[in-house]
């Protein structure tokens, strides 16, 4: 029996094969959780329908997460369908491409600054806050995605470091706020891979170079493996977790100097 067997599952932000979210998605059918998904945009639901599909899942809702009404409409599909949710899974990350090259107060604005903090910080917050009566009670578990541009500087990273860095808040304000409701909140982050979302990260084949050299296990992590440790932090294995980033990078957040 899988370590999620009997949880239901919403995971937000699936939109290819090669995403961290997919990996998720992926890991947690594995462990037994029946999941449901969201799609952005008309032109990504055969997509995810498909993606639910391989899941054994029908349940692909339309969710822009910078629409309160879509938000809520998706718990309450959910709420029809289940009647409760367990899990919550969040990897949603956007900054206008031109503020993520160069130099950051050479590329930041003040619409693409909102932009980035709308999408990938409150949008936690606000899914959080629409789904918290399906999950109250329930041991329930919400989980993002961060990356190590939240406390270090990284080349183009830019206003989107900025965005990870409240989004990292956001995790310890919502684990204090639903923890005495029984639900966790926790986030991963991320080592860099070779993702749709990363592609927009000037010299992002250089950095997954540079991270392969210098992380203490050589190599660079994979979305089965950020999934496995996801799977893990929603599962009763990790009741006790909660307001924590976890780093699942290979241990590249630890390095000052590599070694020879």
């Amino acid at each position: 029996m899988g370590i999620l067997e009997g949880k239901r599952a919403l995971i937000v932000g699936v939109a290819s094969n090669k995403s961290i979210a997919w990996g998720v998605a992926r890991a947690m059918r594995r462990e037994g959780a029946d999941l449901a998904f969201t799609y952005q945009t008309e032109r990504l639901r055969s997509r995810v329908e498909n993606f639910a599909a391989e899941c054994d899942s029908e349940i692909a809702i339309p969710c822009d997460v910078e629409s309160d009404e879509q938000i809520q409409n998706v718990f309450n599909n959910l709420n029809e369908q289940w009647g409760h949710l367990d899990i919550l899974i969040h990897s949603v990350a956007y900054a206008p491409r031109e503020t993520l090259r160069g130099e950051y107060l050479d590329s930041v604005t003040r619409e693409g600054f909102r932009v980035a903090h709308e999408i990938s910080s409150y949008s936690f917050a606000a899914l959080g806050k629409v789904a918290q009566p399906l999950m109250q009670g329930r041991a329930g578990a919400m989980l993002t995605l961060s990356y190590l541009g939240a406390t270090r500087t990284m080349p183009s990273y830019n206003v989107m470091g900025l965005a990870k860095a409240s989004l990292e808040a956001n995790v310890r304000y919502m684990a204090e706020g639903m923890g005495p409701k029984g639900i966790r909140v926790n986030a991963i982050s991320a080592g860099p891979i070779r993702t749709l979302a990363a592609s927009g990260v000037k010299d992002l084949r250089n950095f997954l170079s540079y991270v392969a050299k210098t992380s203490p296990l050589r190599r660079n992590v994979t979305t089965e493996e950020v999934g496995n440790a996801a799977a893990f932090l929603c599962s009763d294995l990790a009741s006790a977790i909660t307001g924590e980033i976890t780093y699942v990078d290979c241990g590249f957040n630890i390095m000052g100097i590599a070694g020879g």
